[in-house]
């Protein structure tokens, strides 16, 4: 996962697109407290990515990746109950639904992909030290 900057990130990309296509969708809904919640959701996705591949340590990555991931489930939910009120077609609404479903589980992959590494390097500097 060899990567210069949070740009070139996947999930980051997603969620930036998806943050646009919420923004998009409800630009025109009357439900203003709704429609804040949704957009700050789903703009908290990619924000998160950025801020905590900026923190500098793997641990605050893996940590700020969990905030991403429970604004992503909270944009779910919030998509539910927009789809009960009637302010997301059928169609718009399993789009949206999904790909909140793949960023989450890309965010997941990616948090543990760096604890992974971030264990075996410490692995590796113990097995170091102790020779």
């Amino acid at each position: 996962m060899a990567y210069q900057s949070f740009e070139d990130l996947k999930v980051w990309q997603r969620g930036c697109r998806l943050s646009v296509d919420i923004f998009r969708i409800f630009e025109n809904c009357r439900k203003y407290s709704l429609k804040d919640q949704i957009e700050r959701a789903g703009l908290s996705i990619p924000s998160n990515i950025a801020e905590g591949s900026e923190r500098g340590s793997t641990r605050d990555f893996a940590h700020f990746l969990n905030f991403s991931k429970a604004s992503c489930d909270e944009l779910r939910t919030q998509l539910y109950i927009a789809r009960k009120l009637e302010l997301l077609g059928k169609c718009e609404f399993e789009k949206l639904v999904s790909e909140t479903k793949e960023i989450s589980a890309m965010l997941e992959g990616l948090r543990r992909s760096l604890l992974k590494n971030r264990a075996e390097q410490e692995v590796r500097r113990a097995r170091r030290a102790s020779t």
